[in-house]
């Protein structure tokens, strides 16, 4: 080893994670500024043995194996996941909990596009776009519009947000923006047992329970993460209490939603739906989802995508300059938290 080497304090950094996507939006030039990059691969073990042992920081995303026990045993000198992605579910094991090694994540890079896709799924329900759409042809005669869109409007429409995550309140700031505020003048539910009443009230929404909310909104929004306790929270007795012509959204999981019992409210032309995502993923060929006239689908596209993913990497690169620098961390992850967590 030289002195060059024995001086250089950068951290050792291993980019294990889909070479591909690692290469296209990972900024390595920025990343050999603040650490020593060992290599970019897909898999521990294509890394010697001898190196793995000198990694002080990994940079994960896409495709990272878990770090179990037996990753971690090849990684002594590990002390910080910086992951390029938002959920850290599939890479975090109780091994790597009980060693005490720093994890965060970009959760709120990417629930930005999340929202986005959100505020827009919103405007679109209150005039019907998607649905207009699909049969714009009938709207060729005059009575059959007229009976057909006179009464769409976004004014003053009913809100309900389910789940004051970081997505949910994201869509909040975006509704509180003047613009929306002044043209809309919605009002705005949440229902989230672990919120606090106060938050929401500063998010210009009032927090109610999930019944109360589902009776009282014209759309209604889901943001809640799929852990054990919300699996199936939404299903035939929850969509009865929406009203007649409400539309219900879907960007957090496919497995949060009794999809028959949905089916058969869109079926019946009562309830409309959203979904980004669908329980299993893609869905069938012959599913029955797909070919209802009111339900619309589309390829679980709201989340980070093309430019946006490297934005989050860009986000693990601030992080590893924090990191070095000596700053706290912008986005820790509570890995003791981590079960009730997206």
């Amino acid at each position: 080893m030289s002195s060059d080497d024995r001086n250089d304090l950068r951290p050792h950094v291993l980019v294990c994670m889909d070479t591909a996507i690692a290469r296209r939006h990972l900024d390595l030039e920025r990343l050999r500024r603040s650490g020593r990059l060992l290599a970019v691969v897909d898999s521990y073990h294509r890394l010697p043995a001898a190196d793995l042992g000198t990694v002080d920081v990994l940079i994960s995303g896409w495709g990272t194996p878990a770090l179990d026990a037996a990753a971690l045993a090849s990684m002594p000198r590990l002390r910080a996941v910086l992951h390029t992605a938002g959920t850290v579910k599939e890479i975090v094991t109780p091994e790597l909990i009980e060693r005490g090694i720093l994890v965060t994540n970009n959760v709120t890079e990417n629930a930005d596009p999340v929202a986005q896709y959100t505020l827009a799924a919103l405007l679109w329900s209150g005039k019907r776009v998607p649905w207009l759409a699909r049969g714009a042809r009938d709207l060729l005669d005059p009575q059959t519009r007229a009976d057909g869109v006179l009464e769409l409007s976004n004014w003053h429409r009913r809100i309900g947000i389910i789940g004051f995550s970081r997505v949910g309140r994201a869509v909040l700031e975006a509704l509180a923006q003047p613009f929306l505020r002044r043209t809309m003048a919605p009002r705005l539910l949440v229902a989230d047992p672990y919120a606090d009443a106060a938050r929401v009230a500063e998010a210009g929404a009032e927090l109610v329970g999930l019944d109360e909310l589902l009776g009282r909104s014209d759309v209604v929004s889901l943001h809640a993460p799929n852990t054990p306790e919300t699996r199936g929270m939404i299903g035939a007795r929850e969509f009865s209490l929406m009203p007649d012509g409400a539309t219900f959204i879907n960007t957090a999981r496919g497995a949060l939603v009794d999809h028959d019992a949905l089916l058969a409210e869109c079926s019946s032309g009562r309830l409309s739906a959203i979904l980004d995502v669908t329980d299993p993923e893609p869905l069938p060929a012959d599913s029955p989802l797909l070919s209802c006239p009111g339900i619309v689908i589309t390829p679980h596209v709201a989340g980070s995508l093309g430019t946006e993913i490297g934005r989050m990497a860009d986000g693990a690169l601030d992080e590893l300059e924090r990191l070095v620098a000596g700053r706290p961390p912008r986005e820790p992850v509570p890995l003791a938290e981590l079960a009730r967590l997206a």
